[in-house]
């Protein structure tokens, strides 16, 4: 999508703050950081919304959330707990329409979450 931020980070068009990168996978560190740690994980495949998974692209999930674990790992916050979320669509808080993993670390995190 030519219009889309993050496939503009994939394309090198713009440099994020790389944590993470592999075949499918991209993560780099949010610029309005929520928590010590908080980290975005996407496909490189650009896909809006959650809305928009089907049963082919199900693996790539799978891989988001193996990469979130190891960011967790690399920053030191698995053993102590962090979040990992996904927001669909502006009533959830999605502002940027390609799927992301929010991994948030490094402080107590309250429930309910907003």
């Amino acid at each position: 999508m030519s219009d889309c931020l993050f496939c503009k980070m994939v394309a090198g068009e713009i440099k994020p703050d790389v944590v993470y990168e592999d075949d499918d996978v991209l993560a780099f560190r949010d610029v309005n950081p929520q928590a010590p740690t908080h980290v975005l994980v996407i496909p490189k495949q650009h896909i809006a919304t959650t809305n928009d998974l089907d049963a082919a692209t199900a693996p790539l999930l799978g891989k988001l959330f193996l990469a979130a674990k190891q960011i967790a790992g690399d920053a030191g916050i698995a053993e102590s707990g962090y979040r990992s979320v996904m927001n669909c669509n502006p009533g959830a808080g999605q502002s940027v329409y390609h799927i992301h993993l929010h991994v948030l670390g490094g402080r107590p995190m309250g429930w309910p979450p907003g």
